[in-house]
């Protein structure tokens, strides 16, 4: 069934201020086209941000929108959605404002399973505060806040997602329109938390730091798309792919030193063990490809579902639907003279 909604329907009049060439630009973009695909009408809609660059997204959406405080979307997006279940919200955050400041709220929401679309903006820097190495970047990173090279080891998003028993992460690129709003849509159906990381740059501060992966002549050495229930081929003319290695993965050339198209692994994005969807996730792009679409996909109960049951049978057993009934009930008063 055709969609009755168009990315018009999402975008409101102000004029997105972000440096131009920013990926947020296109993220946005794709995400009103998301949204109509999914088919959810703006007035059911919330989104909900914290602090940073990427956080500006609500001000460009023609949907409810809460621009919060440093680190704490997903406290209040989790509080939105236990409150307000019949809504569908989505959750934007950069790699700072979900990962630092606000990472305890990231792995606690995940590990809820709380229906919420999370969108996070990966660029490897702080942007709105001009600069500062962030959470996700590299050991030796040169920053404002770095002179001389971080002395850290980075987060890695998806490590993250599968160390909270999350049950939906996807990858995408801020150049690669179609892969994200794939995963956008795929992230609203989902029941529980999803978590979408898109790769971004950062025209200003980070320039380029995923040109390697995105450039039209490498990337189809150093980026898999995976698509679930089909081969996890590869390369310019899908002449390479990842078969089992031990209990790890490695990538060949079909055809070459024995090994065969039937030896190449399948994708299986709904596997209730993510052993496996684990070791796609931490592929860097270096030995192995970096791994982009929808790698994680599993159902599970969510925990604006359970509250609602669990409200719904005290209340049934008491028998009070409201604070006053329940005063009245129990006969817990005193008077204070």
């Amino acid at each position: 069934m055709e969609s009755q909604y168009t990315a018009a329907d999402f975008k409101n009049e102000q004029a997105a201020r972000w440096c131009p060439g920013c990926g947020d630009h296109a993220i946005l973009n794709t995400l009103h086209k998301a949204m109509a695909e999914v088919g959810v009408a703006a007035k059911d809609t919330a989104v909900i941000s914290g602090i940073g660059c990427s956080s500006r997204l609500p001000y460009y959406m023609n949907t409810y929108g809460m621009h919060t405080i440093h680190g704490r979307a997903a406290a209040i997006a989790t509080g939105l959605k236990t409150a307000r279940p019949d809504l569908t919200v989505w959750q934007v955050s950069g790699d700072g404002d979900g990962l630092a400041i606000g990472g305890n709220h990231f792995i606690h929401a995940l590990r809820r399973n709380i229906d919420i679309n999370i969108l996070l903006f990966n660029n490897k820097i702080y942007g709105l505060t001009k600069g500062q190495y962030s959470p996700t970047s590299d050991r030796g990173f040169v920053s404002k806040s770095s002179p001389y090279g971080t002395t850290e080891d980075p987060f890695i998003p998806a490590e993250l997602v599968f160390g909270c028993r999350g049950k939906f992460f996807a990858r995408g690129f801020d150049v690669s329109l179609d892969t994200t709003k794939e995963i956008m849509v795929a992230a609203a159906r989902h029941k529980g938390t999803s978590v979408v990381e898109v790769l971004q740059n950062c025209v200003i501060f980070n320039q380029g730091i995923y040109l390697w992966l995105t450039d039209k002549e490498q990337r189809e050495e150093h980026v898999i798309h995976l698509t679930h229930g089909e081969k996890m081929l590869f390369g310019k003319n899908k002449e390479k792919g990842l078969v089992q290695d031990g209990f790890g993965l490695k990538a060949v050339t079909v055809g070459e030193d024995g090994y065969t198209i039937d030896d190449v692994l399948v994708h299986d994005a709904h596997s209730v063990d993510d052993t496996l969807q684990r070791q796609l996730a931490l592929m860097d792009g270096h030995e192995l490809p970096l791994a982009i679409g929808i790698i994680r996909d599993v159902e599970g109960p969510t925990y604006e579902t359970d509250v609602e049951n669990q409200v719904a049978e005290v209340r049934g057993k008491k028998g009070f639907g409201s604070l006053r009934d329940m005063i009245l009930k129990t006969q817990e008063t005193w008077t204070v003279e």
